[in-house]
């Protein structure tokens, strides 16, 4: 079997090069046999890989350990579901799950245009059959997963990281895959328009819905992604800004600005450089996530390990997609010229044009920080620390300013709002985003930045509402229906528009979410069977300690009791799991009692067997599963968006939107009742608390340096390293060292600053603070100066535009109302 699957890989990379070559010749002798060879070879190398992919999934599946890299990711006691999930749990089967989905991805997309767009189809079969190309050489050539053992085969594989076997890491790669691949195909459709000098707006309709479905992909995988963090890590929050993490968030900024810049193309004629741009920097920041993942570049809990020699082939095709995509964009810069000018600032392409400099900004930033420690080891030979106290530092005004946008953008007109379309559009959300702070100050809430967020929550929420209300009532008073059935033609009418809106929604429940992060209360104790402890409103009773094993792993559980009001309301069940082979990898079960308001989170760190007392880390997080819901209601904007006309019918009668969001809701509470969880007697896991002030700030202060949990916080992470860090650190405190001292004191026993959460302001690491000035003012430069030239008036020489006459400026009044009635209702 394994040299059935090798073959399928070498004939794949034979037929894939037969297809661009075949397609690229056809298309410049105008043979249309040559084409339809090439689309059929296209088809040919996605079979071949469905049989690949066959191959491999039975290799798992019958525990056949002469495939080496089976033998490395499973075993034989591993559960059938991630026996199938192995596929993807490794290097080398993540580069062919990787080809396999962009062949199936790539055969849909061409059988549904071929005919459509017959001048780009040449180009489109030969840019993806080139990609899949470069992924199958690196399996032929370096990392092929068919590999056999030359001599005797192992009897027992070495089984999946004991991360991944969890259902959340089931879907979630394979999410971002989708989201990742997805993007090839609008990068293969704008690089074919350049090339062929198509450049209408033909292509963009081609790839809008491609983009759309790749975007809600990438939404879904990085939301995946957040609640395995959540209730896996154990660390009590759900985004670290781990450098994987963020190789998901990148081409997710960047393709939210396409679909945002994209309707102005569409409306207006502008943006179409700015366009083709933003479709190659998102497939440029899909391969560039794929490198970082693959290379070992960063340090992250997801990376496959240092590969150099996989770091300078993804290198090389980098600057191959660079070089081409950009060079056809000066060649073709005469063919995008804008069509149109911008009338005012005070208008919807304008609000998008501020919202795509914010969301490239953005992109740019996350990028540099994540890449600064690699360039600073390169540079000056200095390892050194990017840690989300960083992040969250630049992240939070940026994230502020976009929800603002958030509101704003939809509700101007195009070309120019008037004071009156202004007064009407934002007055009751101005008023409510004035007195929700107002109001929240007398219960105690700060201004900033909870106070903040909040009101801009509100400030959205009124305008998504009012288009809704204000639609409705319209569509009631023409059509003479009762309120739910215009609001439901009101939304069948301009699905894409609507969709749009309750996209925005689901963001702002995302963002309440997010606040209540302000709200978090963390507290660390040791608890000795019978002793109880208060955290926030909640009493933690300690109960015991039990060990179990199931035969795949041992399982160390502590039994708690959850105590509210004086009166019992639960039981907790936080635990370690310890998987055979796998034992230095301990797994954190948390235990956690959701509700609407908050959940209440309780991990055990360590335990000590013999008096069965728990080291517990016992978290409050308000409002925390909003961010989940808000995802399933952004989730259900873009579905219906996305619907074709004859299926909404179907859809809203089948499954009312109403009914999707409260199964939803009931779902995600299901999914996070308390959680019976589960680990050996080992000095990693002794009960450690901190005593005082300083030694919290400290553990917000450095990062776990065991190397492979991706750089948490000490205070966060739940390795035995970052126990043993936590350790020493009550006893540097404990002997008198101040803060400063205490860094200093990690700063020379690792020879660097890289234990510290963000790097030192001075020196070359003043880089890594003036860079997300220096890119905002540049950024801000740009836009102007685009802006100024697109609404600049004519200059001394040039004809003056005709004075109209008293009637000729009546119709053009007249006109530019009628096609801002018919813009409005294309949104």
């Amino acid at each position: 079997m394994a040299s059935l699957g090798t073959f399928t890989l070498l004939a794949a990379f034979v037929v894939s090069a037969y297809a661009a070559a075949a397609a690229v010749t056809g298309a410049r002798r105008g043979s249309r046999s040559l084409i339809d060879s090439a689309i059929g070879a296209f088809y040919f190398v996605a079979a071949l890989l469905t049989v690949g992919t066959a191959v491999i999934i039975h290799a798992f599946v019958t525990d056949d350990y002469s495939i080496k890299y089976v033998q490395h990711y499973s075993d034989t006691v591993q559960p059938f579901i991630y026996k199938l999930t192995s596929y993807w749990g490794g290097l080398d089967g993540s580069i062919m799950f990787w080809v396999f989905l962009l062949a199936i991805f790539g055969s849909v997309a061409v059988h549904v245009n071929r005919e459509r767009h017959r001048e780009l189809m040449p180009y489109v079969v030969a840019i993806i059959s080139v990609v899949q190309m470069f992924f199958l050489f690196l399996m032929v050539i370096h990392k092929n997963p068919f590999e056999t053992y030359l001599l005797v085969a192992p009897t027992e594989g070495k089984g999946l990281n004991p991360l991944l076997q969890n259902a959340y890491m089931a879907i979630h790669p394979p999410s971002l895959y989708v989201g990742f691949v997805g993007m090839t195909i609008p990068f293969a459709f704008g690089l074919a328009a350049l090339i062929t000098g198509h450049l209408d707006d033909a292509w963009l309709r081609a790839v809008r819905r491609w983009t759309m479905v790749s975007w809600l992909f990438l939404s879904f995988g990085l939301t995946l992604g957040m609640i395995w963090a959540y209730e896996v890590l154990g660390w009590g929050g759900y985004w670290g800004w781990d450098p994987v993490e963020n190789a998901g968030l990148l081409p997710w900024l960047t393709g939210t600005a396409f679909l945002h810049s994209v309707m102005v193309q569409e409306r207006r004629g502008m943006l179409r450089v700015w366009n083709v741009t933003l479709v190659v920097v998102t497939f440029f920041l899909t391969i560039f996530g794929t490198f970082m993942t693959r290379s070992g570049v960063v340090q992250s809990v997801h990376a496959f390990g240092e590969d150099r020699q996989l770091a300078w082939l993804f290198t090389g095709f980098m600057l191959v997609i660079l070089t081409v995509s950009f060079g056809y964009i000066v060649y073709r810069l005469p063919l995008l010229r804008s069509r149109h000018e911008l009338d005012s600032w005070v208008s919807r392409e304008a609000a998008f044009l501020v919202n795509n400099w914010v969301l490239l900004f953005a992109a740019l930033f996350v990028l540099f920080a994540t890449m600064f420690p690699t360039i600073s080891e390169a540079l000056t030979g200095e390892r050194l620390t990017v840690g989300p106290p960083f992040f969250n530092k630049w992240m939070l005004p940026i994230g502020l300013i976009l929800l603002f946008l958030t509101g704003v953008g939809p509700l101007l007109a195009w070309r120019k709002s008037t004071p009156t379309n202004l007064r009407e559009q934002f007055l009751w959300a101005t008023i409510v985003a004035v007195l929700t702070p107002v109001g929240l100050s007398l219960a105690g809430i700060p201004f900033w930045p909870p106070g903040l967020c909040f009101a801009l929550c509100a400030f959205v929420g009124v305008t998504v509402v009012q288009e809704f209300v204000r639609g409705a009532a319209v569509r009631r008073q023409a059509s003479g229906t009762d309120y739910l059935t215009a609001m439901v033609g009101l939304v069948a009418r301009s699905k894409r528009r609507y969709g749009g809106y309750i996209v925005h929604l689901g963001i702002v429940l995302m963002f309440l979410g997010f606040t209540g992060q302000a709200f978090k209360i963390d507290e660390q104790m040791v608890l000795k069977p019978g002793q109880q402890a208060q955290v926030g409103h909640y009493v933690i009773r300690n109960d015991g300690v039990r060990v179990t094993d199931d035969g795949q792993k041992q399982m160390i559980t502590g039994h708690l009791t959850v105590f509210r009001d004086g009166k019992e309301i639960d039981k907790a069940f936080p635990g370690k799991w310890l998987y055979r082979r796998h034992e230095q990898e301990p797994v954190s079960q948390v235990a956690i009692r959701r509700s609407v308001a908050e959940d209440l989170y309780i991990v055990m760190p360590g335990f000590e067997l013999q008096d069965q007392s728990v080291s517990l880390q016992v978290v409050i997080n308000p409002l925390v599963d909003w961010i989940w819901v808000g995802f399933g209601v952004l989730a259900l904007g873009t579905m219906l968006a996305l619907l074709p006309e004859q299926a909404l019918g179907f859809a809203t009668s089948k499954v009312p939107a109403p009914a999707t969001i409260a199964m939803l809701v009931l779902v995600l509470l299901l999914m996070g009742g308390p959680v019976a969880a589960q680990h050996v007697e080992s000095p990693a896991f002794r009960p450690v608390e901190p005593k005082t002030a300083l030694e919290r700030d400290l553990y917000k202060s450095l990062i776990c340096m065991c190397g492979t949990c991706g750089r948490q916080l000490v205070g966060e992470c739940t390795c035995g390293y970052a126990a043993e860090m936590r350790a020493e650190i009550g006893n540097l405190v404990k002997m008198g060292l101040t803060r400063e001292q205490v860094l200093q004191y990690y700063i020379k026993k690792y020879g660097s600053q890289e234990p510290l959460a963000m790097p030192i302001d001075k020196g070359f690491n003043r880089l890594a603070w003036l860079f997300p000035y220096v890119i905002g003012a540049g950024g801000l430069l740009v836009v102007g100066i685009a802006a100024i030239r697109w609404s600049r008036r004519p200059a001394k020489g040039e004809p003056a535009p005709a004075l109209p006459t008293p009637s000729a400026e009546r119709v053009d009044t007249e006109l530019e109302a009628r096609l801002d009635d018919e813009l409005r209702d294309l949104d």
